[in-house]
């Protein structure tokens, strides 16, 4: 990726959503990696290159999710918001009746309660004392012993003496989660000696992935569930359990490798500039 000067003039294009995508694609960044640099979800940014504004928030949000990718490519923002909508309710003809307009409540809001006299003590005390007079009435003669009293005997469980101890109930057993992922981080290993080499070790899993590059993963199971969706680093291994089938994307497909079931996945026939989308079953 190569830094690009924020005055460099964007090509021409008819949308905003356009212009963005030819500047990413013109500094050779993949989507993947813009979403992992701004923090944004991958599907937002998608959206906004796309032009479906109508799949974010608002203008509001459209505008700064604009700007936040403008400052990551080092772009100039301005023809980019010109192509935008203008958040609405800013207006400054809004205003033009000065401050001394009659204010208008909105229709179904009623006038709030003044609770300010219940924080007086000439409130509150009688009613504490109220309160305490009851509990006091109602309280089982059991509770309230005199001092210097002499506990009841405690009667014997059996006629042979033996007492009978309960034994604490089991706890429930908790289900197992149907999607597990697994998680393996290997650092980089030791020099070893000469002529030797010993391969890292493998993730455990129904599914592994290991890269040798940063390439971002995402891995969704059969209900639809996001079950690993992040940036992994050189020599990161990531395992995975859950309901099949699975879908991947996969940023940097060259520099990863996945294994299913104990067996290598080619990758080759399911990548589209370098990002590989699957379903294995």
């Amino acid at each position: 990726m190569s830094d690009t000067p924020a005055d460099t003039p964007l090509p021409a294009a008819a949308t905003a959503g356009a212009m963005l995508r030819q500047a990413r694609q013109a500094q050779g960044m993949h989507i993947a990696m813009l979403a992992a640099a701004t923090k944004v979800p991958q599907r937002k940014l998608e959206a906004l290159e796309a032009d479906r504004l109508d799949e974010l928030p608002d203008a509001t949000f459209t505008r700064a999710l604009a700007q936040t990718v403008c400052r990551t490519l080092k772009i100039d923002p301005a023809p980019v918001l010109a192509l935008l909508p203008q958040p609405a309710g800013h207006r400054l003809e809004q205003v033009a009746e000065g401050i001394n307009a009659p204010f208008r409540e909105r229709p179904g809001m009623a006038p709030s309660a003044d609770w300010s006299a219940l924080g007086s003590p000439t409130v509150w005390a009688p009613l504490l004392i109220l309160l305490l007079a009851a509990g006091v009435y109602f309280m089982p003669k059991g509770m309230l012993s005199l001092p210097g009293a002499k506990p009841a005997a405690v009667p014997a469980s059996s006629a042979t003496g033996t007492a009978t101890t309960a034994l604490p109930t089991a706890a429930p057993a908790v289900e197992p989660a149907a999607s597990v992922v697994i998680e393996t981080v290997h650092s980089a290993p030791a020099l070893p000696d000469a002529g030797a080499s010993a391969p890292p070790p493998e993730a455990a899993g129904v599914l592994q992935v290991r890269v040798s590059a940063e390439s971002w993963v995402e891995v969704l199971d059969a209900r639809g569930t996001t079950l690993l969706s992040r940036l992994l680093q050189p020599g990161e291994a990531v395992g995975i359990d859950g309901a099949a089938p699975f879908k991947l994307t996969i940023g940097n497909a060259a520099a990863t490798q996945v294994n299913f079931r104990g067996q290598p996945v080619a990758l080759t026939g399911v990548s589209r500039d370098n990002v590989a989308r699957m379903e294995l079953k």
